[in-house]
């Protein structure tokens, strides 16, 4: 019994001893977590920071300028979130954040020129989710009302109760009602914190320059990247193309009709809205299979023929325009030419278009009809040799079976390289587009 007794007791002191030396442990690890916690918090984000450079942006771009800054040094952004916008001499190229986190520093002030690989800026990644949980806590009150208490008896425990007031406050007559009320207003009044003074320059800034009659003031705004490279490219063409243009008039009645018959059951059934620019994309494919020398161009001392049409849409954007293009528009109907058209469009308004958009073209089509031009001599879109100008359509009186009638009338022009195409060729094109679009039902007898 006494040895059994001896080993219980044994048993307990162990056990207690286990239990003090597990609690001074845990105790240790405590403290010394919140130090490992510091520690790491530091050290993550001295390893983690990173440089974003300039991204590679095309074979034959190799810099750009700098044009707006969408974040600033403190900012929070989520994984391809877009930081900047670079300006080329043909697209703009968005620089995004590689992954969630905070912006730490920029290093390149906007209209700087900027080239590929460069150090654009640096930010710590992660610091993004880290701030979301920090807001929420501070939001939180700090501490809860007892619900337990009257309401006439609930304070917030986390303000300072109001001073009680002085004897002589006490003892002190209220003056009469007029001037008490304005004192107390004038106590609410200067216990407000007076607001900042607003910044002289902001005045400066946005207050309108006046405009004084008879002034003659000059602006000089910089030349944007595509403005000049537009410039170029229309000046190299005008120098070395032998350009000519031959101009027609397309009665538009039929196709018209055609559009007043199907543009709702198109819109309804394809959700695409049927124009004109289709059916002159088509009537242009069947005519360039037709006279192949205007789907050509020239390369050193060899002309190419192609057996494919890639069609190049002008489009007007705000910073000049652009050529996006609808490959192997020969192989497509109405429909699926409208609905390229409009999405490449769309791309280029939003500043979205790519280099590959507007690669490559064999043949340009640009409507200057839609800002209501009567007539016009289209620049051709080099290596191409041809373009073709559509213009407003108006009503005019035409002789039809020698009678005198109303008619919409639109005069379509073709620029075309005189060094490929020569007058018959060109000529004969735009005969047959003309053909095509005042008789439309012509297009489906066409292989």
């Amino acid at each position: 019994m006494l040895s059994r007794r001896l080993i219980l007791i044994a048993r307990g002191r162990a056990l207690a001893a286990s239990r003090t030396e597990a609690a001074v442990m845990s105790k240790g690890w405590k403290v010394a977590s919140t130090y490992t916690q510091r520690a790491k918090f530091h050290s993550t984000n001295l390893l983690k920071a990173e440089t974003v450079k300039v991204p590679q942006m095309a074979e034959s771009i190799s810099e750009g300028t700098l044009k707006s800054w969408l974040k600033q040094p403190g900012d929070t952004v989520q994984a391809d979130e877009e930081v900047a916008t670079i300006e080329t001499d043909k697209i703009d190229v968005s620089v995004n954040a590689p992954a969630a986190g905070r912006i730490t520093e920029l290093l390149a002030n906007e209209e700087d020129t900027v080239s590929v690989g460069q150090d654009l800026f640096r930010f710590e990644p992660g610091a993004a989710d880290e701030a979301a949980p920090k807001e929420q806590k501070s939001s939180e009150p700090a501490e809860k009302k007892d619900p337990t208490e009257p309401k006439d008896q609930q304070v917030e425990k986390g303000t300072p109760p109001p001073p009680s007031p002085t004897p002589e406050q006490v003892r002190k007559p209220d003056p009469a009602g007029v001037q008490g009320g304005a004192a107390k207003k004038e106590v609410k009044e200067t216990s407000k914190p007076a607001p900042a003074p607003a910044p002289k320059e902001a005045k400066e800034q946005s207050a309108p320059t006046p405009r004084v009659a008879g002034s003659r003031n000059e602006t000089r705004v910089k030349m944007s990247r595509m403005r000049l490279r537009i410039a170029e490219r229309l000046k190299e063409s005008q120098n070395a193309a032998a350009s000519l243009t031959t101009f027609n008039e397309i009665d538009m009645s039929s196709i018209m009709d055609m559009r007043k018959k199907y543009k709702d059951e198109v819109l309804k059934e394809h959700d695409v809205k049927l124009g004109f620019m289709s059916a002159f994309a088509k009537a242009c494919c069947l005519a360039l299979k037709e006279i192949p020398a205007a789907n050509a161009s020239i390369e050193g001392d060899e002309i190419v023929y192609r057996d494919y049409v890639d069609l190049s849409v002008a489009v007007a954007t705000p910073k000049g325009l652009v050529t996006p293009v609808v490959r192997n528009a020969e192989g497509m109907n109405f429909v699926e030419i409208e609905r390229e058209i409009a999405a490449l469009g769309k791309k280029a308004r939003d500043g979205k278009l790519t280099l590959e958009d507007m690669a490559g073209g064999t043949f340009t089509i640009s409507n200057g009809g839609v800002f209501g031009s009567l007539y016009g001599t289209p620049i051709i879109n080099l290596p191409q040799s041809a373009v073709l100008g559509m213009h407003a359509i108006k009503d005019r009186p035409v002789v039809v079976n020698g009678q005198i009638v109303i008619r919409p009338i639109m005069v379509v022009a073709l620029t075309y390289d005189h060094r490929l195409l020569d007058g018959r060729e060109a000529v004969t094109f735009l005969v047959k587009v003309r053909d095509y679009i005042e008789d439309p039902r012509k297009m489906l007898l066409t292989a």
